[in-house]
């Protein structure tokens, strides 16, 4: 994983056929990297938002792009931590579809 290099990204523009989510993650989703991996991932993808932990434990994510990419997200999730041989347990909680954000450039973890 690529946690601190800076590198140029490409946002892809929204159109018709974009989303947003907003999602709360529960289960094994603080301490083992969750936020980072969401962050690299939807950067690799052209996708814009932020995740950040919760005080209760779970993680809130919102997460915008086109909806083939936003979907491909959930799966590519659960694969990185299976290809470093990390067995992951985590549910979806919520899940929403929220109104786009124009103009927003990058996916962050957020504090």
């Amino acid at each position: 994983m690529r946690f601190f290099k800076r590198e140029r990204r490409t946002v892809k523009p929204l159109s018709d056929s974009s989303k947003r989510l907003a999602v709360r993650f529960t289960g094994t989703v603080q301490g083992v990297g969750f936020r980072w991996t969401c962050r690299e991932i939807a950067r690799e993808r052209g996708l814009t938002g932020w995740v950040r932990n919760e005080f209760d434990g779970s993680v809130s994510l919102e997460i915008q792009g086109e909806a083939e990419d936003v979907a491909l997200f959930f799966t590519e999730l659960t694969k990185s931590y299976e290809r470093r041989g990390f067995s992951m347990s985590f549910t979806i909680d919520k899940k929403d579809e929220i109104p786009l954000i124009p103009g927003e450039s990058d996916f962050a973890v957020v504090f």
